[in-house]
């Protein structure tokens, strides 16, 4: 920066439970794909996120964690079920909460998608196969009951409690991205006839009864956030020989539960969109992409900011610190949702505040070199290239954006086996 002003990136807020956080950088959840034996935090968790908190950000939000050692989202997951990793998630909350940096654990349970390499049996709000580029990796889910529904909020609010025993500052409850509790927020995925289905009140029961439990198991002085989709991409659903009708999560739905989650006390909404069936966010292109699309969600935000009063968090494609400002400015967004650049420049928010650093962060274009390679993989790819970075990170090591699509490739091949390079799925692609 030119001039020496503080930017309003380094703005304390203070969130509705109380808590202040130091500044606007909200460090969004990626999949870190490092948890040890039996879905254990590892010395590398630590290493990464103290990288992190040294890095000057406000919040650091951990990924997925699964409430179900059974059920998991990624390779690499960590669970947390009981407390058998007490020490481990100490150390790793310790890491997170230095130098003043709050360290939220996300919890989340997938439901369908939860990898056939890893887990032949999934479960959801009702039966049918995940469709779409992604769907060769994952098996046919069964249908919940009303038991394991109930078992499954409970663990919800298990995770959370630990997570604070643990020393975490605060838990985000993932309802995005087409896991279990988007599924159940989804028409398109939730055709279920209970008290669980049908119309949105009932199809968001199970997010707050969650929420509700969570919020019970950790206190009113605890921050509680929640990942919300802003919308899923509608899916083309046959109701009839020729009648096509569009399904899913939308916009107003969304807004909806905003304001009973603001009701209930929530301290942030994350806001985010799209599912593995219809991604939003992965992308192979890199910068190009970036340029092209701007900071994800904005029109959305810019609908919301008059309906809520709760903090947002608005994650995907902040590459500068004039459209972080931009935001802040508009007051679309009061949380700066910023996940792969800190990949690549782990200080990123330091250099913005302390530095006056006014860069754009340009992720690379994630290639193999072959089209056929890339085109097959799709997401994935940069999903597996980021998640190589981060394991950098967290064996000691620094970034390396020169590091090729080919070693990421190999990365996906030892995550997922053989099922990585089977064709994609063509069947309800619209």
């Amino acid at each position: 920066m030119t001039n020496n002003h503080a930017p309003r990136v380094a703005a304390p807020l203070t969130l509705p439970c109380g808590v202040t956080v130091k500044n606007r950088f909200y460090k969004s959840a990626m999949n870190e794909a490092m948890a040890g034996r039996n879905c254990a935090p590892t010395e590398r968790h630590v290493r990464l996120y103290r990288t992190w908190a040294d890095g000057g950000a406000g919040v650091l939000v951990t990924g997925n964690v699964m409430v179900d050692r059974t059920q998991l989202g990624e390779p690499g997951n960590v669970a947390v079920e009981d407390e058998r990793d007490l020490a481990m998630l100490r150390r790793w909350a310790k890491a997170g909460t230095s130098n003043g940096t709050h360290c939220w654990i996300q919890i989340n349970h997938p439901g369908r998608q939860s990898p056939i390499t890893i887990n032949q049996h999934p479960y959801a709000p009702s039966g049918g196969k995940l469709e779409g580029d992604y769907g060769r990796f994952f098996a046919e889910p069964t249908e919940l009951t009303v038991e394991q529904i109930h078992d499954i909020v409970r663990r919800f609010a298990n995770t959370a409690r630990i997570a604070k025993k643990a020393g975490f500052t605060g838990v985000e409850i993932h309802a995005a991205h087409g896991y279990l509790i988007n599924q159940f927020l989804s028409s398109a995925d939730n055709r279920r006839t209970d008290e669980y289905g049908g119309d949105i009140e009932h199809r968001a029961r199970f997010l707050f009864e969650v929420f509700d439990a969570v919020r019970e198991a950790v206190g009113p002085a605890f921050p509680v956030a929640v990942k919300l989709n802003s919308s899923d991409v509608p899916i083309a659903v046959k109701t009839g020989a020729k009648d096509v009708v569009f399904a899913g999560f939308d916009e107003t739905e969304s807004i909806w539960v905003m304001k009973q989650l603001e009701r209930r006390g929530v301290d942030l909404i994350d806001i985010s969109g799209g599912t593995l069936e219809q991604p939003v966010i992965q992308t192979t292109s890199g910068a190009v992409e970036d340029r092209r699309r701007g900071v994800y969600f904005t029109e959305f935000a810019r609908r919301v900011k008059d309906e809520l009063t709760v903090p947002i968090a608005l994650t995907g494609g902040f590459r500068s610190v004039r459209d972080m400002e931009r935001a802040l400015d508009e007051d679309i967004t009061q949380m700066i949702g910023v996940a792969r650049p800190l990949a690549l420049v782990p200080d990123l928010p330091k250099r913005i505040i302390r530095d006056h650093w006014e860069g754009t962060v340009d992720l690379p274009w994630v290639t193999t070199g072959l089209k056929a390679l890339d085109k097959a993989f799709g997401g994935i790819l940069v999903i597996s290239w980021f998640e190589l970075q981060m394991n950098r990170i967290g064996r000691g090591r620094k970034p390396n954006p020169r590091i090729g699509g080919m070693r990421a490739l190999c990365f996906a091949i030892g995550k997922h086996g053989p099922a990585a390079l089977t064709p994609r799925r063509r069947k309800g692609r619209q």
